[in-house]
């Protein structure tokens, strides 16, 4: 018998709508860590990622009758995680500005440049990114957003989340060059 992946974890769902405590505990704790990773790459501070992965929680608790199972419980949880972290930046007013031109591409030895990095000088060149770049490049390489739902979520366009990212990618081969 073949089951579905969106099902993931349905009973104990169920029991969580209504009420049942314990039933929402242990699909915290079943979740806590990966929207914590999450909050973390989006945030880049313990405490700001602590804080909106319970408040996600929170509302992804008090919403969840609207959970359809159009999703997994997770994707649909992700996505409350990635949102709250956006508009906690926003509140923040970290800006992304928009670039008017730029070129949509790097050079040929840079991209041979990059596939050759290893994994680690990648995160920690991550981390040394501009707080807007970070996000950028969050969202498109670890999230797997498109610049469509990027400029949707962010309230940018289509062509300022390309640039940014554009503009981040070649700003983390910089960066990576001197690790």
């Amino acid at each position: 018998m073949e089951t579905n992946i969106r099902f993931t974890h349905q009973a104990l769902v169920e029991k969580c709508k209504t009420g049942h405590r314990s039933s929402q505990y242990e699909l915290y704790t079943l979740y806590v860590d990966a929207m914590y990773n999450i909050g973390m790459r989006m945030l880049g501070n313990k405490e700001d990622a602590e804080d909106v992965v319970q408040e996600s929680f929170v509302d992804a608790f008090k919403n969840l009758a609207s959970f359809k199972y159009d999703s997994t419980f997770g994707a649909w949880l992700k996505r409350i995680v990635i949102n709250k972290s956006i508009n906690y930046l926003k509140a923040k007013r970290i800006p992304i500005v928009p670039m008017d031109t730029h070129e949509f591409h790097l050079a040929a030895e840079e991209v041979d440049e990059m596939e050759a990095v290893d994994i680690k000088k990648v995160k920690v060149g991550i981390e040394q990114l501009p707080l807007g770049y970070k996000q950028i490049i969050n969202l498109y390489l670890v999230e797997g957003y498109d610049h469509i739902e990027i400029g949707t979520v962010l309230g940018i366009s289509t062509s300022t989340s390309k640039s940014q990212y554009h503009r981040a990618k070649k700003k983390l081969v910089e960066i990576i060059k001197t690790l």
